[in-house]
């Protein structure tokens, strides 16, 4: 990350995928490298299933920000519901050549999104379910995502976002780790 650059996220779920702990873990694993921060979510309905919305900002030292707002010119996307990308707004306010990182076990190209941006994919629904987390109907994706997110846009490293885990997932740490190695590998950034 380049120096006076903040990198604005946000991560658009349904209730129970865990959008507002991978905005968590994600600014957790980019404060542990000596970054500022900041996460908060957009509830919404706060049932499970329904829309949610969660945000994160990392800023190099000596950028510190004041912003306390909705972002709502990301710089890169997580979309941990694939559905929501035809049934919601999701792509709204992307900067050009900003990533999508999608939950799905489809090609970045099968995806319906504009060729200005930048799009991965990963089965993260599925690793989810081979570490147990969540169940196969309602798969818990929080981590496998963003260990995808990771490897495409760089913006923290894999053992930032181990250790992060560690301290902000008390649940089934080993296969939360286990989840995010695996999608950082299986991770498939089209062409």
């Amino acid at each position: 990350m380049a120096p006076d650059q903040m990198i604005e996220l946000r991560i658009h779920g349904r209730g129970g995928q865990g959008a507002v702990v991978a905005s968590k873990v994600l600014a957790e694993a980019a404060f542990l490298r000596g970054r500022y921060v900041q996460s908060y979510p957009d509830y919404g309905v706060e049932r499970r299933g329904a829309p949610v919305v969660a945000f994160a900002r990392i800023a190099e030292p000596g950028d510190e920000f004041f912003v306390r707002q909705d972002i709502r010119r990301p710089d890169h996307l997580l979309v941990l519901d694939p559905t929501l990308l035809t049934s919601a707004p999701v792509l709204s306010g992307l900067k050009p050549g900003g990533w999508v990182v999608v939950n799905s076990p489809k090609p970045p190209a099968s995806l319906e999104v504009p060729g200005d941006y930048q799009v991965a994919t990963v089965d993260a629904a599925g690793i989810a379910v081979r570490h147990g987390l969540g169940s196969r109907a309602q798969p818990v994706v929080n981590t496998a995502i963003l260990g995808a997110f990771v490897r495409a846009t760089g913006v923290v490293e894999l053992d930032a976002l181990l250790e992060a885990i560690d301290a902000e997932v008390p649940v089934k740490t080993v296969e939360n780790r286990a989840a995010a190695a695996e999608a950082f590998e299986q991770a498939d950034l089209g062409s």
